[in-house]
């Protein structure tokens, strides 16, 4: 059928543009260390910044829940999904983020759906970062309000934007990742606050890359940058500090209960698993519990990216445990990633269209029980790799 052969002669070209992606089968589960085509390889790709995935006492509660729950949740939240492990996680989670209350979903992307379609819809007003996560963009965009993007952390045309269309709509929402996945750089929330101030808008952040390791609680970029309670809804995930899998959203009652009652991305899906609630909540108690994680992710975290700008390698503007180290090409970026894999360190190749045209890099993320000397070997094998392809 032509349709076949179309996506395979499309298939065909991303190949030849150094643009299709073939994702390494791993061996052995998450950790800072892990198995893939049958060698050792130190993992700098995972989410996993606080090494809880196979953490000892997350797996134990996991394991305790699949017991008494059983694996699947055997329906949606509204039907018979939801637990009293659901209940306690958004406790939790409302708790963490300071915020009135909290409602748990199927993912990340979710999350973001069911949020930005409960605050904004036609002859409404969606200004997001041009670098916000895909999910808040694809949202803005399916909701029927009037979005513009505004160029990275540029507060000064979010205000030009806002002086301009804000007057001609209902309501304003601005969104914006807090600490961006990409490039390791935080939004500035301070001066996002003031706008919303400003303009009598709603304030949304993705905190997916912040809960759990910015912030002296672990309470995210909000804390980190001494702004809570300036900000009207964050939006998270459990799949990445956490260790498990699924999103939430954080913020007024009134909010959480129309995400409950009209968002078709929580309704129309099965719940999370009981297992995977009691994983996160958890984690959670570890987070809280264990602030030296943080502490020493944020250490070995600074010394690599010293040691890679000190190489000569642009490390873009990452204050944090995600580094970026620019490549240019697709097919320097895999020449790259390819020779590191060889000499035992897996980081794929990030290209469009998850980053800009011109902008493929590898994206490096530390976890919190890499071994110094492993970040040291691996700084020195990218230094000579970026240097020969």
């Amino acid at each position: 059928m032509d349709v076949w052969r179309d996506m395979q002669a499309r298939m065909e070209q991303l190949e030849r543009d150094d643009m299709l992606r073939r994702p390494a089968v791993l061996e052995s589960g998450c950790g800072p260390v892990v198995r893939v085509g049958g060698r050792r390889a130190v993992c700098l790709c995972s989410n996993d910044y606080l090494a809880l995935a196979g953490d000892a006492r997350v797996k134990r509660a996991a394991a305790a829940a699949v017991e008494r729950w059983g694996v699947g949740a055997g329906g949606s939240r509204l039907v018979c999904g939801t637990t009293k492990l659901h209940a306690e996680l958004e406790s939790r989670l409302a708790e963490l983020k300071g915020a009135e209350s909290a409602v748990v979903t199927a993912s990340g992307w979710t999350a973001n759906h069911a949020a930005v379609h409960a605050l904004a819809g036609e002859g409404d007003l969606v200004l997001c970062d041009k670098l916000s996560h895909a999910s808040i963009l694809d949202a803005a965009r399916s909701c029927g309000a009037h979005v513009r993007t505004f160029a990275h952390r540029d507060v000064g045309r979010l205000a030009k934007l806002l002086e301009r269309l804000r007057p001609r709509h209902r309501r304003c929402l601005i969104a914006t990742d807090s600490l961006f996945s990409m490039d390791g750089d935080l939004a500035p929330l301070a001066e996002l606050a003031d706008l919303r101030d400003r303009f009598e808008a709603v304030l949304m952040i993705d905190d997916a890359h912040a809960t759990g390791v910015l912030g002296a609680q672990g309470r995210g970029a909000a804390e980190a940058l001494g702004v809570e309670g300036r900000i009207d809804v964050t939006v998270g995930t459990l799949s990445k500090a956490l260790a498990a899998l699924g999103g939430f959203v954080a913020g007024p009652r009134a909010l959480t209960e129309t995400i409950v009652n009209t968002a078709r991305a929580y309704i129309y899906t099965t719940a999370l698993p009981a297992a995977v609630c009691a994983a996160a909540v958890e984690a959670m108690n570890i987070v809280r519990d264990e602030p030296q994680r943080r502490q020493r992710l944020d250490e070995l975290a600074g010394r690599l990216r010293s040691d890679l700008r000190a190489a000569g390698l642009h490390a873009g503007p990452s204050v944090s445990q995600i580094i970026p180290v620019h490549l240019g090409s697709p097919a320097r970026a895999l020449a790259v990633s390819r020779a590191l894999l060889e000499a035992g360190f897996l980081v794929p190749a990030i290209r469009p269209p998850s980053v800009p045209p011109g902008t493929s890099r590898l994206r490096v993320s530390v976890c919190c029980d890499h071994a110094p000397a492993d970040l040291e070997r691996f700084a020195e094998s990218l230094a000579m790799h970026a240097r020969e392809c």
